[in-house]
């Protein structure tokens, strides 16, 4: 025991010689239950294993990005994604000396509580329910109370705050209403949430014949790079260096996670061709006619019968559209479609 517990405590001692922003697992705000510690892992490690092993986590390699029922094996899917804002949210936090672990666990915690067929879903839900539904404050709800027949995964207050304000709908890049998370890590994967979905986004659009290498605007290619890596590559590059303050290199200078004004422009140019060129245009696709067909119908079924929800689902919440809005949130595309065909759904 006293090997083990040793463990911990030098990963504790190492956390010392990170930044003086960044946030230390034994100074956390701690659990909403307490817990003993664990006698290997810091209090953050044990959260990003919590998450990467809980039943939400699995459901992500059946839920969708952006194209629905796509032919190829090659398109993201919200695991994908959700891996790939974990790497470059980990690149960015080791490189400004910031906590990995806590990164790490809100990177992969983010997206637990997206609907199946990705924003379609979420529309759809936050159209139908009275107190609207949006993805981060489901993927909240999870992990506080859904995991582990509602006893939740208890994670500390530093996961929670950046899975529950890492939501960017509506608002503008970086812009005056971003919002700020309470750590520099959540900043970290709020941005890269951004980084991964544009540029993976991009390949999809590209896949599916979508668009073609010459509908990119000159501008982007110019600043960020003809091809995915490039892009990459430049966005985290930027951010790493127009974030260096939160090294800790010059107390004077406030620590923010951002980019450079050219790369800041060229990274909202390619997400409002996106919009225009790609999301809005899958949105009038057949398939997410269908997907908003299939969530409409069992929303109404399951508030219509009760009686044939999940035994679990019925001990969550005192309000019936709550728990209804809880089972079907938490479906994968091909279980809501399977579902929704066996009661009588053509």
């Amino acid at each position: 025991m006293i090997i083990q517990l040793n463990i911990r405590q030098r990963a504790e001692e190492k956390e010392e010689s990170l930044s003086p922003y960044a946030a230390k697992s034994t100074e956390s705000r701690g659990r909403a239950g307490y817990e003993e510690p664990c006698p290997i892992r810091t209090a953050f490690q044990r959260d990003r294993d919590r998450i990467l092993y809980s039943k939400a986590f699995r459901r992500l390699k059946h839920k969708t990005q952006v194209f629905i029922a796509p032919l190829g094996d090659h398109y993201v899917t919200r695991l994908t994604h959700t891996l790939e804002v974990a790497q470059i949210a980990r690149t960015i936090a080791r490189a400004l000396n910031l906590n990995e672990d806590l990164t790490e666990a809100i990177a992969l915690g983010h997206d637990l509580g997206h609907t199946p067929f990705g924003h379609v879903g979420e529309d759809v839900l936050d159209e139908l329910y009275h107190r609207g539904f949006k993805h981060n404050e489901q993927s909240l709800r999870i992990v506080e109370l859904l995991e582990k027949d509602g006893r939740g995964l208890n994670l500390t207050w530093e996961v929670r705050d950046g899975i529950v304000n890492h939501s960017k709908s509506g608002v503008e890049i970086l812009g005056p209403d971003w919002g700020l998370v309470s750590t520099l890590e959540g900043q970290i994967v709020k941005i890269a949430d951004i980084i991964a979905y544009v540029n993976h986004d991009v390949d999809d659009a590209l896949r599916a014949g979508v668009i073609t290498e010459k509908d990119l605007t000159l501008s982007v290619v110019r600043t960020l790079g003809a091809s995915h890596s490039q892009r990459i590559n430049t966005m985290v590059s930027d951010i790493i260096i127009n974030s260096w303050a939160a090294t800790g290199c010059d107390k004077k200078v406030e620590p923010t996670i951002g980019m450079s004004a050219p790369v800041l422009e060229a990274t909202k140019t390619l997400w409002e061709f996106l919009c225009k060129r790609v999301y809005n245009v899958n949105a009038a696709e057949k398939d997410t006619e269908r997907a908003r067909m299939v969530v409409r119908h069992l929303y109404r079924y399951f508030n219509e019968h009760e009686d044939k929800l999940p035994l679990e689902y019925r001990v969550y919440s005192d309000d019936r559209e709550r728990r209804v809005v809880d089972y079907v949130a938490g479906m994968t595309d091909q279980y809501a479609e399977r579902m929704a065909g066996e009661l009588g759904l053509e």
